[in-house]
C-alpha cells in the first residue's frame, strides 16, 4: 500500500510541536499542502522557518470561534478546498491533584482547548468537506480518555468529550464521503509530557505493556493512514496507540 497526498490540502492544529508537527511533517513528506495552525508564533516559525509553497502559516487561539473561522476561509481562500482535518492542539492543564484540588478555571481551559477547539475548527471546515463529499478528520484523544487517569480528571474529562464527539460526528456523516476518527496515544515522548511530574508519567507509563513510551514516527505514521484514502470504511472509530494498554 502505497500512502501519498498529492492534491490534498490538510489544516493541522498544534503544528508548532509534537504530534501535530510530527503528523504535519509526516503528511508533507507524502505530498500535502498544509494549512498549520498554532498559538506559539515563535514556535511555529522556528518549527517551519522556510515559507513553502505548500504551507500556509497561521497564528491563533483555537478557543476563539471568530478565529477559527479566519483560519479555515484562510485556507480556502489558498487552495479552494481542505481535505484533511488533524486537530492535534491540547494541554494537560494542572496534573498529579485529585479531583477536591482541581480548579475550576483550570478545568474550564482544559476543555476549551481539547474539546472546544476541535468542535470549532471541524464545525467550519465541514461545510467545505460536504460540498466535495470528501473529508478525513481526526482528532486527537488519549487513552486517558477510555480509562481516565489518576490525578489528571480535567485531561482525561476532555479526552473522553472527544472520543465521543468523534462517534457522534462518525455517525452523522458516515454517508457523506466524510469519515471522522479518534487516535488514543497511550504516553508519547513530546515536550508536553516531559513537563509534567515525573510521579504522573511513571503511573502511566506503568500500566503499558510493552514498557516504553510510544514515539512520535509511530503517531504520526498511524495518522497518515487513519486520514489517508485508503482508510475507506472506518469512522466513529478510536484507533489504539498504548502498547497493548488498551482494553476497549
Amino acid at each position: 500500500m502505497q500512502i501519498n497526498f498529492d492534491n490534498r490540502v490538510a489544516l493541522i492544529t498544534g503544528a508548532a510541536s509534537g504530534l501535530g508537527l510530527a503528523i504535519a511533517r509526516k503528511l508533507a513528506s507524502l505530498g500535502a499542502r498544509l494549512s498549520l495552525l498554532d498559538m506559539n508564533e515563535a514556535a511555529l516559525a522556528a518549527a517551519w522557518p522556510e515559507q513553502q509553497e505548500g504551507i500556509l502559516l497561521q497564528v491563533l487561539d483555537i478557543t476563539r470561534e471568530q478565529e477559527v473561522q479566519k483560519a479555515v476561509e484562510a485556507t480556502l481562500d489558498k487552495w479552494g478546498r481542505i481535505d484533511i482535518l488533524v486537530n492535534s492542539a491540547g494541554i494537560t492543564g494542572k496534573t498529579n491533584i485529585r479531583s477536591h484540588e482541581v480548579e475550576y478555571q483550570n478545568l474550564q481551559r482544559v476543555f476549551d482547548v481539547n474539546f472546544t477547539g476541535s468542535f470549532l475548527t471541524s464545525k467550519h471546515v465541514l461545510p467545505s468537506m460536504l460540498k466535495n463529499n470528501y473529508g478525513r478528520i481526526l482528532h486527537i484523544a488519549s487513552i486517558a480518555g477510555k480509562e481516565g487517569n489518576a490525578g489528571m480528571l480535567a485531561y482525561s474529562a476532555s479526552k473522553a468529550a472527544v472520543i465521543a464527539m468523534a462517534k457522534v460526528q462518525g455517525k452523522e456523516y458516515a454517508q457523506t464521503g466524510i469519515s471522522v476518527s479518534a487516535l488514543a496515544p497511550a504516553v508519547i515522548e513530546t515536550a508536553l509530557v516531559k513537563a509534567m511530574p515525573a510521579e504522573q508519567v511513571s503511573y502511566m507509563t506503568e500500566k503499558i505493556p510493552m514498557r516504553r513510551c510510544g514515539t512520535l514516527e509511530e503517531a504520526a505514521n498511524m495518522a497518515a493512514f487513519i486520514v489517508s484514502e485508503e482508510n475507506s470504511f472506518s469512522t466513529g472509530f478510536t484507533f489504539d496507540l498504548t502498547g497493548g494498554r488498551a482494553t476497549y
